[in-house]
């Protein structure tokens, strides 16, 4: 039951899975074994609790997204069409995601560690952790507006923490009402909290993967 060549990576795929599926707090780690095919041994010759799994899946998440990160952040783009490109792309990965688990997702770095981080002070510094990375590249995309004069005074940081802020509201809001139409806002409020108006706004906005 489970190589310990591949036992990492079908524990790790039980954990999106479940994250996904909003019941990863309900689980034990004999039901993760069991369902990643593996024995609670190969578990814990890799995490020592249900929590190192946790913050394992989501640095390997986070892994995966940082290329296309790069590409929508490029700074060969305008920045206020990274920060579009960026709101697509999220309605695109919802949208897929919906598909697979059967209902909006949210994401899942706020789901599981608006769930554990109380518990768990690993999850909630790895979850702080990430929101940092996106903030990281939101901030760069918005102090470049800003010397371009696209985007209103102030600090590009707190501008990008409010602009993070209001789009993990926006996907908490989809997941509570299953319904990604609500994604369609990400645009114009994102436009608004760094004073960019409608800059883009809904002109060309490409919107359309939230139907």
């Amino acid at each position: 039951m489970g190589r310990t060549s591949d036992a990492k990576e079908k524990l790790l795929s039980v954990a999106f899975d479940l994250i996904y599926e909003q019941s990863y707090g309900s689980v034990g780690i004999e039901q993760i074994c069991t369902r990643a095919g593996v024995n609670k041994g190969s578990f814990y010759y890799f995490f020592k609790t249900k929590a190192d799994l946790v913050v394992a899946a989501y640095e390997e998440h986070w892994r995966m997204k940082v290329p296309d990160y790069e590409r929508i952040f490029s700074r060969e783009q305008p920045p206020l069409q990274r920060l579009q490109d960026w709101c697509e792309y999220m309605r695109e990965v919802q949208l897929l995601r919906s598909h697979k688990y059967g209902h909006v997702c949210g994401c899942p770095f706020a789901s599981v560690g608006g769930e554990l981080a109380t518990q768990d002070t690993k999850i909630r510094a790895k979850t702080r952790e990430l929101f940092n990375n996106h903030i990281r590249y939101l901030a760069g995309a918005i102090q470049d507006a800003m010397d371009a004069g696209e985007a209103g005074p102030g600090k590009a940081e707190t501008k990008a923490r409010m602009v993070h802020a209001f789009v993990i509201g926006l996907l908490l809001r989809a997941k509570i009402f299953n319904d990604l139409k609500i994604l369609r806002l990400a645009d114009e409020g994102v436009f608004a909290l760094i004073g960019a108006g409608a800059a883009i706004g809904t002109k060309g906005r490409k919107g359309n993967t939230a139907r």
